[in-house]
């Protein structure tokens, strides 16, 4: 049989997703790491069938048109390419690539996910600007040599289809329940397609595959890596939410419309979705002061992930902590995350192109 190319495996891994099955994780385990145990791989296939039942109607069958690059831009160290993506058929998606000027080839890839914060303007522009509680990331990706993506999500940037955002985002949740979606359902599927189009980049290795988000982006990030095993690494700041904690703490309403699933607590806590993605390297990074993230629900879905990870891979590829700050990415959450983007990511001894 012939090798594929990036993007024939980008769409059989997809299609594998879709289905809730995968040939194998793509965690490659080295002479460290414990044989990874079949009947929990199993386990984990059935729980990902089961999580995207959750999701609504997503539409499986849609086949993508080819991207459209409106234009390129020079930028000290790196080109950004504005893309338009045809990830679900409904509505087109817009899209930034950082791609940076020094890189390995093939390079580590990046799905960089932006926040909410209420800022429904901003969207992937956050990689580019940051904001107040989170420096930009764009610096960090150009220095590392990943190859990064960024989507708006639905009802964000140039997706923010009404002028009150917050009404866009109601509006837009309605009507997908009277249609049998579910607005998370949709924008884990943009961000699934996001992954697609990112692993089948020429200059992407598709085995090197990172997702990074806060808030919004650091849920978004953590679902995508269950849902998806494809994500070698995931990285999420301040939003690692138990659902009865936040529901003893009185704090729903401190989450967006978009971060409800109608009937997921009939079938999941969030220690049960993170368990999808053992044995992969998961950084969690939360604030002890954080309404959204009540510590007593943090602390309970470590103490449940850690033994899994001892069982069926590394304890140390599992770090989920708290430090004594609201929500904001503090230096110290930084430093973390650029020590295991260059544990996880980033290869030693890279040739440079």
């Amino acid at each position: 049989m012939a090798p594929q190319t990036r993007r024939e495996f980008a769409q059989s891994c997809a299609a594998a997703v879709a289905l809730g099955t995968s040939g194998t994780s793509s965690f490659a385990s080295d002479e460290t790491s414990k044989p990874y145990d079949e009947g929990f791989a199993s386990y984990q296939e059935r729980r990902r069938k089961e999580l995207w039942s959750l999701l609504g109607d997503i539409p499986w069958q849609h086949r993508a048109s080819p991207p459209k690059l409106l234009r390129t831009e020079k930028h000290d160290g790196y080109t950004l390419e504005r893309l338009v993506l045809d990830l679900n058929g409904i509505e087109p998606v817009p899209a930034l690539l950082l791609i940076p000027d020094k890189r390995r080839s093939p390079a580590p890839g990046l799905l960089y996910i932006h926040w909410h914060g209420g800022m429904y303007g901003l969207g992937k522009e956050q990689l580019l600007l940051g904001v107040d509680a989170q420096p930009a990331y764009a610096p960090v990706c150009v220095e590392k040599g990943m190859v990064t993506l960024a989507i708006d999500s639905w009802c964000f940037g140039e997706r923010k289809n009404e002028d009150d955002g917050k009404s866009g985002e109601e509006d837009a949740f309605k009507l997908m329940l009277w249609k049998g979606q579910v607005l998370f359902g949709m924008m884990m599927y943009d961000e699934l397609r996001a992954l697609d189009y990112l692993a089948s980049r020429s200059e992407v290795d598709p085995q090197r595959l990172g997702a990074l988000g806060m808030s919004m982006g650091a849920t978004k990030a953590w679902w995508l890596a269950a849902l998806d095993p494809r994500v070698r690494l995931c990285l999420d700041v301040c939003c690692l939410t138990d659902y009865e904690e936040l529901i003893r703490t009185q704090a729903l309403r401190e989450h967006g419309i978009y971060y409800y699933v109608p009937s997921l607590l009939k079938h999941f806590q969030t220690a049960d979705i993170n368990e999808l993605i053992v044995p992969r390297p998961h950084l969690s990074v939360n604030g002890r002061l954080d309404p959204l993230t009540p510590a007593l629900g943090v602390e309970k879905i470590r103490d449940h992930l850690l033994p899994l990870y001892r069982k069926y891979g590394r304890e140390p590829d599992c770090h989920v902590e708290l430090f004594d700050s609201a929500h904001v990415e503090l230096p110290e959450m930084r430093k973390l995350i650029l020590e295991w983007m260059d544990r996880y990511l980033i290869d030693k001894n890279p040739a440079t192109q």
